[in-house]
Parts: C-alpha cells; sequence; structure tokens
C-alpha cells in the first residue's frame, strides 16, 4: 500500500485528537469500538491507509469532546471556517477584553515561534506547540466574533 496522502495524515491526526480528548475508555463505551479499532482509525501504517472512522462515531465522540476535532479539520479542508462556542454562550468579557486577550495570545504565539525557529529547524514537538497557540489564538478570535455579533443584534 503506498503512503498516506496528505488529506488522509490530516484527518487521521485530527482523529487521534478526539480520542485523546474524549479519553480512549470512554471513547470505546460511546462508540461501541475496541481500542484496537479506534486506534486504526488514526495509524499512519500503510495497511491502515484506508481506515478511517465512520461519521456516526465522529458525532457521538464528538458530541463527548471539548472540541469537535474533525468537523473542523473537515471545515479547514474546504477552506470554511467555523463559528464554535463550545459552552461558552454569554462568555464574560466584551470585545475590550478580548482585544486584550488576542493581543496576549498573539504574543505567545510570537515568542514560541521566536524560539522554535532559532536554530533553523521547527521540530515536531516545537510545531505542535505552534499548532496549540494557533489554535487557543483562533478561540479567542471566535470570542471576538461572537462579542460583535452580539453587539450589532
Amino acid at each position: 500500500m503506498s503512503e498516506l496522502p496528505l488529506i488522509g495524515r490530516y484527518l487521521k491526526k485530527h482523529t487521534e485528537a478526539l480520542v485523546k480528548d474524549v479519553g480512549l475508555v470512554a471513547a470505546c463505551g460511546l462508540s461501541g469500538k475496541s481500542k484496537a479499532t479506534l486506534g486504526r482509525y488514526y495509524s499512519d501504517a500503510p495497511e491502515h491507509a484506508d481506515r478511517f472512522m465512520p461519521i456516526d462515531t465522529v458525532a457521538a465522540l464528538e458530541e463527548a469532546a471539548r472540541y469537535p476535532h474533525l468537523t473542523n479539520a473537515l471545515a479547514d479542508l474546504r477552506g470554511v471556517t467555523l463559528s464554535y462556542e463550545g459552552g461558552k454562550r454569554n462568555a464574560p468579557g466584551g470585545v475590550n477584553s478580548d482585544v486584550i486577550a488576542l493581543s496576549q495570545r498573539f504574543a505567545m504565539l510570537m515568542a514560541e515561534y521566536n524560539q522554535s525557529i532559532e536554530d533553523g529547524i521547527i521540530t515536531v514537538n516545537e510545531a505542535k506547540r505552534l499548532i496549540k497557540e494557533t489554535t487557543t489564538l483562533q478561540q479567542v478570535l471566535l470570542d471576538m466574533k461572537l462579542h460583535l455579533e452580539e453587539e450589532t443584534t
């Protein structure tokens, strides 16, 4: 079997994040799948390249997860931006506090980037930290968007 295409690797990475978010044992219970089966869905081994999590399993796990990992990944692949509230409806603060949080998170992202690029190479662990900071920054932007929408309605 050939190497997994970029889209497949991207989806498998987010599948793993979803399972880890829910917890492997809980994911088994919610999905009715074994640990081995769930592991195959995010394995990048050539023999599992064509195995992906069924959509009903994704829906069940995302309901229990803190974040809709695969839904967001699919949206990213299509160039769609989602507005995810994640149980933060009527979050305290407003646009002013969002601007402060945005500045702080962007500074943290730039500091992480500066540290990561110092030797001219971004390692896998450094890339993971940058992705985490980018995702957090995205959440701050979504909160800001929701607060702006509240103010205009």
